[in-house]
């Protein structure tokens, strides 16, 4: 029902344009169902879930449940809860000083129905936007029973000169406070067991106890939790009672695949309009990027238990776009194409997101981001050129022998990181075999990614044991690997 909340300022008015309060699992069902029918995207800007979590969370909705959404870190569960809000109604009047956000035509305090008793139709009312309808709690070891529920206030009962016996004594907390919202709970299993106990009669009997008071407080409550499975055995648990009771619990993952993870880097990146402007991202670069991610998932050096944010491609990102924004800065060039060597600069972006076993802690968080990248290059490297097998006959000619050869017979070749996009073309291009091999494989290679593809076919030869890669201060140098070995001697 549209109605003009400006001119709607009495109980009485609110009755005569014939409004009809519903609960607020009724409204998001309502929404939901009208968004449906009419083939509305419902949650927005969440890319790889549509097959997947949103129907789930479509059904939980559909049947009025609260919802526990289950899974690791960087996988959107908070921002899925956020949009719920987008599925409420844009406004929804409150008795006018409630402290509870109040329904005129069902109030459940003490305040609200002493107003109306007073003042009945004339009873003034209150408009309340649906953004103002969202409440977040982290779970953390230090929330109280207070902080959630409530606790008796005794400057309030000093102010008021009341015993602690009458229940105008209490300081409402966070869960009444969030009456006909919706209210989120991250890291449910960080909530101490005794808290989460308290959360009991909320959810199904729809009482408050505080301090000895039984206050029958029918609260209007669409809740959401989010919980991390890794916290299960880390740091705490769900209790079993409290699991029950919540009505579904749904599974969130990672993005299955390149194309969709890329959609989320490009919507979440934070970048500059000038950095846009100056750096040139080739397409294979992005896939690049996005495949680190998907070979950390998959590391005998990684926890996958703890597994690997999508914020760890999107810093990734920004810090690759800023490498070459530097580069260009420092060198004065107007603009620059992001390069494979660039990459270093998004090392410190994988270090800090990701949790090494054992066997990672020794070889160090740098040399496993580094490991990484070459893990994902190796990945990338058969879309483009021929496949390179394990296992090799000794005699067996294979199409990169020429290429090979030539940095058996020459001192090695250096890509150094202050080279302007001028001499990088040159260097790359004093290579007649690379240039071969890209010409006979990727003769239609769009022209300004080319550069890219011709240091991919480098690193791509150094993760199969082909060539060496040395990295040094000023850049890398790439060499013959067994004439790299002998010199060593």
């Amino acid at each position: 029902m549209d109605l003009n909340y400006k001119k709607l300022t009495t109980l009485g008015e609110l009755k005569k344009a014939g409004y009809q309060g519903k609960s607020i699992k009724d409204e998001l069902r309502d929404n939901l169902r009208e968004k449906i029918k009419k083939g509305e995207e419902t949650f927005t800007g969440v890319w790889g879930y549509e097959n997947s979590v949103i129907p789930e969370l479509e059904r939980a909705i559909l049947s009025r449940h609260n919802i526990n959404l289950l899974g690791l870190r960087g996988q959107a569960k908070t921002r899925l809860a956020r949009l719920m809000v987008n599925l409420l109604d844009e406004w929804i009047p409150i008795v006018e000083g409630s402290e509870i956000n109040d329904d005129p035509f069902n109030p459940i305090s003490r305040f609200a129905r002493q107003r109306i008793e007073e003042h009945g139709d004339a009873t003034l009312i209150a408009w309340l936007h649906r953004e103002e309808r969202f409440y977040e709690k982290l779970a953390t070891p230090d929330v109280t029973v207070a902080d959630l529920i409530g606790d008796v206030d005794p400057i309030k009962a000093a102010n008021l000169k009341l015993s602690y016996a009458d229940d105008r004594v209490i300081h409402f907390g966070m869960i009444p406070r969030a009456n006909r919202s919706i209210f989120v709970i991250n890291e449910l299993p960080d909530l101490q067991a005794r808290i989460q106990v308290s959360l009991f009669n909320i959810l199904q009997e729809g009482d408050i106890q505080i301090r000895g008071f039984k206050l029958r407080l029918p609260l209007d409550i669409q809740f959401v939790f989010t919980a991390n499975p890794e916290d299960y055995t880390n740091r705490g648990s769900i209790v079993t009672p409290l699991k029950d009771r919540i009505g579904s619990q749904i599974l969130t993952h990672y993005p299955e695949d390149i194309e969709t993870a890329r959609k989320i880097t490009e919507q979440e990146s934070n970048l500059d309009a000038r950095q846009t402007s100056l750096v040139y991202v080739p397409e294979m670069a992005k896939d690049l990027l996005e495949q680190i991610s998907f070979e950390a998932r998959n590391s005998e050096y990684v926890d996958f238990k703890s597994g690997v944010s999508a914020r760890t491609s999107i810093t990734a990102f920004e810090n690759l776009l800023s490498t070459a924004e530097r580069r260009a800065l420092l060198s004065g060039s107007d603009n620059t194409s992001v390069r494979l060597s660039d990459f270093l600069g998004v090392i410190p972006s994988i270090t800090g997101k990701i949790e090494l076993v054992y066997e990672g802690e020794q070889e160090g968080a740098d040399a496993v981001a580094e490991i990484l990248i070459d893990d994902a290059v190796k990945s990338l490297f058969p879309k483009f050129f021929p496949k390179i097998n394990k296992l090799e006959r000794k005699d067996e000619e294979t199409p990169y022998d020429d290429l090979a050869h030539w940095f058996f017979e020459g001192e090695g070749f250096e890509l150094l990181d202050d080279f302007t996009d001028e001499e990088y073309k040159r260097a790359l291009d004093g290579i007649p075999a690379l240039n071969q091999l890209i010409k006979e494989y990727q003769p239609d290679f769009p022209q300004e990614d080319v550069y890219f593809l011709k240091e991919l076919l480098l690193w791509g030869l150094v993760a199969h044991k082909k060539l060496s890669k040395h990295r040094f201060t000023e850049g890398y140098q790439f060499k013959d690997l067994y004439g790299s070995f002998i010199s060593g001697l």
